[in-house]
This record gives structure tokens, C-alpha cells and sequence, in this order.
């Protein structure tokens, strides 16, 4: 009996840790398992759910936010936004080009007309044995034709009673003062054309510099280097050059043209000038001629 006891005691002292872990690990287990429950009924008080959270707006956004650009991108709108300088250099190049076409139109009448009158006058010249022929056809002749014809009647007169080559010389002078005159208001309005197609262009380019150190200067202040903010800016000065070009691009085509036609048309003055003397030595030749055929 004694040792059936001690092997009973002794059993039991070696099941008791085991036992002990058993209830434990069941209480751990109840409490967690009672903590989820809990957890599960209770109401989420005070825990906004994350369909209303609203997503804070990135940097670019509220840069974007931040910046207003004009709403009239054209180019009246960008010449309201401009700077007072670049609206005074836009305002130049405009009368530049307003000037440009109005010299246009007007010489390509005038020298339409001028050049017509000449050849018509060269035509009559040429077909003339002598300078009272060209006289009697002079009502064709207008213009810088008409003024030389005119000259070389007056010269005839001042001239009588001398000799056939001092007629010619001073003949000769009268025309090419005549000639120059009349070559040099051909060529009036043309200066412009040179000047617009030279200065234009620099004119464009130093608005927009201006404009350019502004947007610079706005981009300091308002230390952003948003696309929104700068590009209206840039804009701007660029309308600047533009409309410098738009000025100079016809001015140095204009010109070009007119100077060809200008050196036509004092072409055609030096024929007619040349037509009057062959006249004025045809006729003063003539009585010597007649004299010594005597």
C-alpha cells in the first residue's frame, strides 16, 4: 500500500505542470477570443470611414491653384497683359508695318504711272527727226518726260547765236540736273522700306528681353517656377519679335522690288536724255551742214 501510494503521489506531482500549461493556454484563448468579440460588436465611433476621406491635393495642384493666368491667350489679350514698355514697342512695330504697306501701295501706283509716261515719251523721242517733232508730240508727255523737253526748249533759247558744241554742253547740264531731280523723287518712301527691314527686327527682339526679365522677376517673387505661371509671360515678349518680323520680313522684300524698279525707271530718264541730244545736235548741226553744202 505504501508503495502504491508514493507511485501515486508521485504521478501527480509530474502531471501537475503539464495540467497547469493546459489551463494557461485556455485562458489566453478565452480572453483573446472575448477581446475579438468585443472588438467586432462595438461601433466604430468617431473613425470616419475612407470612402469621405478626401485625398490632400499634390504640390502641382495647389501651385496650379495658386497661379491665375489670363484667360485670353490672343494675341489682343497678351497685349492688354503686357508690360507698358512691350505694349509701346508693339505699338511702334504696328505703325512700322502700317507704313510698310502704305509705301507699298503707293509707289507701286506711282511707278507703275512714272515708268509708263517715260516709255510712252521714249517711244514719241525715238520716232522723231527732229526736236520740233517731239515738240509737236509733246502732249504725250508728262511727268519727268515733259520737265526734260521743257528744259531742252529753254536751253535752246538762252543758247542762241552760238556755237553747236557749247549748245550740247550746257543742253547736256540742263538734262542731268532735270534727270537727277526727277530720279530722286523716284526713290522717296524707299528709305523707309530700308529703315523698317534694318531696325524692326532689333526693335521685336529688345521687347522681348523686357518682357523676359519680367517674367523673370514675377518667377523670384512669387518663388514658383510653375509652367502656368512663366508661360504667359514669355508669351508676351515673344509677340514682340514676332511683330517685329511680321514688320521687317515685307519691308526687305518691298525694297528689294523697288529698287529694281527705281533703276528701271532711271534707266529709262538717261534713254530719254540721251533721245534729246541726239535731237538738239541733229537740228544745230543742220544749218552748218547747209552752210558749207553753199
Amino acid at each position: 500500500m505504501k508503495k502504491l501510494t508514493s507511485c501515486g503521489l508521485l504521478a501527480l506531482l509530474l502531471s501537475l505542470p503539464v495540467y497547469a500549461e493546459q489551463e494557461v493556454n485556455n485562458a489566453v484563448e478565452q480572453t483573446v477570443t472575448a477581446e475579438v468579440t468585443e472588438a467586432e460588436q462595438a461601433p466604430n465611433e468617431g473613425v470616419a470611414p475612407l470612402d469621405n476621406i478626401e485625398p490632400l491635393p499634390t504640390i502641382s495642384e495647389t501651385q496650379q491653384a495658386d497661379a491665375q493666368p489670363p484667360q485670353d491667350l490672343s494675341p489682343w489679350g497678351m497685349y492688354q497683359s503686357a508690360d507698358n514698355v512691350v505694349k509701346a514697342v508693339m505699338i511702334l512695330l504696328l505703325l512700322a508695318s502700317v507704313a510698310t504697306w502704305s509705301v507699298w501701295a503707293f509707289k507701286t501706283v506711282q511707278l507703275r504711272l512714272t515708268r509708263g509716261r517715260a516709255q510712252q515719251a521714249l517711244n514719241e523721242l525715238v520716232a522723231a527727226r527732229s526736236l520740233a517733232e517731239a515738240n509737236v508730240a509733246s502732249h504725250a508727255f508728262k511727268g519727268a518726260s515733259l520737265a526734260l523737253l521743257e528744259a531742252t526748249n529753254l536751253e535752246l533759247e538762252l543758247s542762241d547765236n552760238t556755237s553747236p558744241e557749247g549748245i550740247k554742253e550746257r543742253v547736256s547740264a540742263r538734262l542731268e540736273r532735270v534727270h537727277d531731280s526727277a530720279a530722286q523723287a523716284s526713290q522717296r518712301g524707299v528709305g523707309v522700306l530700308a529703315t523698317t527691314g534694318a531696325v524692326a527686327p532689333f526693335v521685336g527682339l529688345f521687347g522681348t528681353v523686357w518682357g523676359i526679365m519680367g517674367s523673370f522677376i514675377g518667377i523670384a517673387e512669387s518663388q514658383t517656377t510653375n509652367l502656368a505661371v512663366v508661360a504667359p509671360g514669355i508669351a508676351e515678349a515673344l509677340l514682340a519679335t514676332a511683330m517685329g518680323l511680321v514688320a521687317a520680313i515685307p519691308a526687305v522684300v518691298f525694297y528689294n522690288h523697288f529698287s529694281k524698279t527705281v533703276a528701271a525707271y532711271r534707266a529709262d530718264l538717261s534713254d530719254i536724255v540721251a533721245s534729246l541730244l541726239i535731237l538738239v545736235s541733229r537740228d544745230v548741226e543742220q544749218p552748218m551742214a547747209a552752210g558749207e553744202e553753199r
